[in-house]
């Protein structure tokens, strides 16, 4: 199912239940709906707006979707996200992630999302978490099935240091825990 994203983007959307009353953007390719009036797409775009919680994400997935269990692709950049909410982890079929260009500001949240099975991309920048010298070798660590990650390659190399990081960072954290 390739179908185009269901664009919310630009909508000046402060909370997710704001959305229920909006009608995605039209762009190129129009996005089919079922009989149900709900949007034969795996793709979502919340992106640009003024988004600052995420509790009811999964109420606005199955809001616009026909099948919201297989949302795959899912922009939330630009808004004032400050967590990573767990809701995140219940989208069990995620493969894409944006969250460049928000507020968050506590790396350790993106851990949470390890329990994504498939997401092999994901964004972070322009997040504060990104002026941590950690941030790279953390989040390669964390979500080890990642290939892409603020738009770029992740190296065979990369994984290797992060992995090394991560080792270390481990001994250290456990010898002064020991002392």
């Amino acid at each position: 199912m390739y179908a185009a994203p269901v664009d919310l983007s630009f909508k000046n959307i402060s909370s997710l239940t704001d959305t229920w009353i909006e009608e995605p953007n039209s762009g190129l390719r129009p996005v089919k709906k079922n009989s149900e009036m709900k949007y034969l797409s795996c793709s979502l775009r919340l992106n640009n707006n003024n988004i600052t919680e995420l509790h009811d994400l999964q109420k606005t997935v199955s809001h616009f979707l026909a099948q919201p269990a297989h949302l795959t692709w899912l922009d939330l950049s630009f808004n004032k996200i400050t967590h990573i909410d767990h809701v995140l982890c219940e989208l069990r079929e995620l493969r894409v992630l944006y969250l460049h260009g928000n507020s968050i500001f506590i790396l350790s949240e993106v851990d949470r999302l390890g329990v994504l099975p498939h997401l092999h991309t994901i964004t972070l920048h322009g997040n504060v978490i990104e002026t941590n010298k950690a941030y790279r070798n953390r989040v390669i660590t964390v979500l080890p099935r990642l290939k892409t990650m603020d738009f770029s390659a992740i190296t065979r190399q990369e994984r290797v240091l992060a992995k090394i990081w991560h080792q270390s960072n481990s001994r250290c954290r456990s010898s002064k825990v020991n002392q």
